[in-house]
């Protein structure tokens, strides 16, 4: 049966993308109210990789049959990135953007951990191709994903220390 794989894909790519014309919003709208993008350098690179995570995907998993249990690890990560961006609203975006003298969120996941939506990513990362029984894939994205995300976590940790004010 093609039907649920090509249905997942089609859930994670509709998503990806309603998400990119939200943090564009709210990028334009943080912009406007004086926040400055930070490190964008490193920018081109994580696009660049989702982008070829998602396209890799749709070569390679169409057909494959998903696999429950790793569905429902998958589906959990959905609630946590629900979460994430329900806490965050309108600062929650792609890129590294501060906001000058606003407090650090530290309310929904920010109470447990400083990046949780870097955790729920770099799961989704493994979890999706390991739904499809592709472990080799999911490992190799997840390397690749870990590199960006060094950069990534040190450039914002940075930005965030000398620009914000710690509640």
């Amino acid at each position: 049966m093609m039907w649920p794989s090509l249905a997942l894909l089609a859930f994670v790519t509709a998503q990806r993308l309603a998400e990119l014309a939200f943090a564009r919003h709210n990028t334009r709208v943080l912009l406007n109210s004086g926040a400055k993008e930070v490190a964008p350098q490193h920018y081109p690179f994580m696009v660049a990789l989702h982008g070829c995570w998602i396209a890799g995907l749709w070569l390679l998993a169409i057909g494959r049959p998903v696999d429950a249990i790793w569905f429902a690890v998958f589906m959990v990560l959905q609630a946590g990135r629900l979460w994430v961006i329900g806490t965050l609203k309108g600062r929650w975006t792609t890129r590294i953007i501060v906001l000058p003298g606003a407090p650090l969120v530290s309310s929904g996941p920010y109470r447990f951990m400083a990046h949780p939506n870097y955790v729920i990513v770099a799961g989704e990362i493994a979890v999706l191709p390991l739904a499809f029984g592709m472990p080799l894939y999911a490992a190799t994205f997840s390397v690749l994903n870990a590199a960006v995300l060094y950069v990534r976590i040190k450039a914002e940790n940075e930005a965030l220390r000398t620009t914000m004010f710690l509640k």
